[in-house]
């Protein structure tokens, strides 16, 4: 992995940064990006003092010349691409019949999906070269619809059917394509997460503390990566539901339809009540 150059799109904070600091110590050159300045340069700052060489790019992961710019950059900079996280995403929070369609669905279909589709098309030709990985951080939420989280099940779903037919695509090139499946991970995702007028609720509905690390979560990610695997699912909670979902998938839509009623406030309880 050494001198690897490595794009990490949301690569701030939360799965994003603990990827940064994962691969800084197999010795990757990284660009990180995200949309918040003041949080890259501190993230870029805090890794080059644990001499990990990186450049960081404000960019917006749902505007396509964004995306190409990234590219324009890592090339200029460091003249080659071996690894593409597109990490970058949003959740939403809302009862779909609530949710205003272009500030809620829309929205989170820019960032999750449309960003990881430009960025990876914008860096294709250099992953070839280089025969490297392109990697997706998706969800279990891609396997399995969750309930008040219709539009970014919606997203995931996408992007998995996306990096499946990629690697098919490209099977005899020598790319690696890795669809990484955390369960609920200790991250920032809750806290930005929109309602269903595309507004960001800034807390989080779940025990934090009770849920993988996103440093955790890192570590497993960037082992995939150095073992070329095609997908990895994270948690065995996240293992089980795609399993019975297969075949008991009425008995799951009760049991989540449970779990997700007994977050805070969830509109699902007030439905059963």
């Amino acid at each position: 992995m050494k001198n690897k150059v490595a794009i990490i799109t949301g690569g701030s904070s939360g799965i994003g940064k603990a990827l940064a600091f994962e691969l800084g110590k197999e010795q990757c050159r990284l660009i990180i990006t995200g949309r918040n300045i003041d949080k890259l340069e501190l993230t870029s700052h805090e890794l080059r003092s644990k001499g990990i060489e990186n450049y960081y790019v404000v960019a917006d992961s749902s505007v396509e010349d964004d995306n190409k710019r990234i590219i324009a950059e890592a090339i200029y900079h460091y003249g080659k691409i071996d690894i593409l996280i597109n990490n970058a995403g949003i959740t939403m929070r809302s009862m779909f019949e609530d949710a205003d369609i272009d500030a809620t669905i829309r929205k989170v279909m820019d960032i999750n999906f449309f960003g990881t589709v430009y960025l990876t098309q914008a860096a294709l030709p250099y992953i070839k070269k280089s025969k490297g990985t392109i990697a997706g951080i998706s969800s279990i939420a891609g396997f399995r619809g969750l309930p008040v989280r219709s539009g970014y099940s919606a997203s995931k779903f996408a992007v998995n059917g996306f990096l499946e037919s990629l690697r098919t695509e490209l099977l005899h090139t020598g790319v690696n394509v890795l669809t990484a499946c955390p369960g609920f991970t200790s991250s920032n995702i809750r806290f930005a997460a929109i309602d269903g007028n595309g507004q960001i609720s800034k807390e989080t509905v779940r025990d934090e503390e009770k849920m993988m690390s996103a440093e955790e979560c890192a570590k497993h990610i960037v082992k995939a990566i150095i073992k070329r695997k095609r997908s990895i699912i994270l948690t065995n909670e996240g293992r089980l539901t795609v399993w019975l979902n297969k075949f008991f998938p009425s008995l799951v839509d009760r049991l989540v339809y449970t779990t997700l009623a007994k977050e805070k406030n969830s509109p699902l309880k007030q439905l059963i009540e």
